[in-house]
Order: C-alpha cells, then structure tokens, then sequence
C-alpha cells in the first residue's frame, strides 16, 4: 500500500486538525470539513477574496496571506475575517480634477507614508504598491492608475501599513479619475456601444442565452483569440 501523505497539524478557529501538507490553506479547510461560501473566489490568486491571518507555533507574529496561495505549515494557527475594514471615501468623479489635491481631499492618510514598503513586501500580486502611492502624492495620476492596475483589493497591503493608508482604494479613485479626465477618448469602444445600442448582436446574445453549460464551454474553448 501506498505511504499516506505526509500531514501536519493546524488549527482552525482554535480547532486542531490533521492535514496533508501539500495543501494550501483553502483546501486544507475543505479538507477539515468547512463548507466555504464566503471568502473564496477564483482559487487562482485572482479575485482577492480569501485574505487570511495566520501565525506559527512560536513565533508571535501575525501574518498575512491569500488563502488560496499559501501552503500550510506545520502548527500553523488560522482565522478569517470577512474582510479588512478599510475607509472608502464617496466622491462623484465626473465633478473630480486630475490634481494631486483631489486624492489628498479624500485620502489625505498617504501623505504620512513612512516609506517602509510593507505594503509592496506583502502584495500577493507583486505589485509596487508604495510606487503608486508616491505617484499619487505627487499627482501623476496617470502613473499611479497604471501602477496599480492589478490591483485585486484583497486588503493584505492596509493590514501591514503603519500609517493605515488604504492603499488599493487610493488606487480605484487614481483609475477612475484617469478614465475619466485624462485617458482619451476611445472611438471604436463608442462604436461598439453604438452597434449593441442598435441590435446589431441580438440574435448572437439570443443564442448564448438558449444555449446549455456545455455548450457554453464549446463556445468557449474554441473561440478565436486575438493576438
């Protein structure tokens, strides 16, 4: 017979359980027994949605992690939050100007950045979160909405910050004030709307609404790609 796989105890919400230790932390719970419907999304490292603080037997530190991305450790003590609270500031962009002083109205917290770079160290998507901060400081907004563009708002970035600057909203109001104000009008995405605002894909939107789940993934799979 087959050596089972090796495993190694972890405890959730307090709980102990014995796990294999391929696995990631998502699946580790799975494995336990809890049903997931909040807090997991893509299982791709994608969407954000399963932020998660852990910490190790003996070491006091409390970390950080998407739960789909990290594998378990040994003695490894897990929680979840639903999310990390965060200020988001209500704003209506269309009354917005493309200034430094716009984001500073609503996230005047970034300028007290310490440049410790704990946000950039723990991103999951290996983006240079202080970078776009500091461009937002200094109002190149262009740069920071580029900088920031995937960006998928998991929160990790917030929880290490020492000076709680919301790191990815500071970034969706960089996106939408570039979309808005600055990025240059897209003529063929106006034609687009036009064309679907006129029916011209009716009967193709028609056929996907009859069309069942496997043939929905046909469609899918053999669709062309552009390059």
């Amino acid at each position: 017979m087959a050596n089972e796989a090796a495993k190694v105890n972890i405890y959730i919400m307090g709980k102990k359980y014995s796990v294999p230790d391929s696995l990631t932390i998502l699946n580790a719970m799975e494995y336990a027994g809890y049903q997931l419907k909040r807090g997991c999304g893509c299982r791709a490292g994608f969407c954000g949605a399963c932020a998660t603080v852990y910490r190790t037997a003996g070491d006091t530190e409390l970390k950080v992690a998407l739960a789909c991305q990290t594998i378990v450790e040994p003695e490894m003590y897990l929680t979840q939050i639903p999310f990390f609270p965060a200020q988001k500031a209500e704003y209506d962009v269309a009354q917005l100007e493309p200034k430094a002083a716009q984001i500073a109205q609503y996230y005047p917290e970034i300028f007290r950045c310490l440049g410790c770079n704990s946000c950039t160290k723990v991103c999951p998507q290996d983006l240079n979160v202080m970078q776009y901060i500091a461009y937002a400081q200094r109002g190149e907004i262009d740069k920071a909405a580029s900088e920031s563009f995937d960006c998928v708002m998991c929160g990790l970035c917030v929880s290490r910050c020492p000076a709680h600057i919301v790191h990815y909203n500071v970034g969706i109001l960089a996106r939408r004030i570039y979309g808005k104000h600055i990025a240059p009008p897209s003529e063929h995405l106006r034609q687009r709307v036009e064309e679907i605002e006129n029916g011209k894909f009716d009967a193709e939107l028609e056929e996907l609404m009859r069309a069942d789940l496997a043939e929905l993934k046909e469609m899918y799979n053999s669709r062309e790609i552009e390059k």
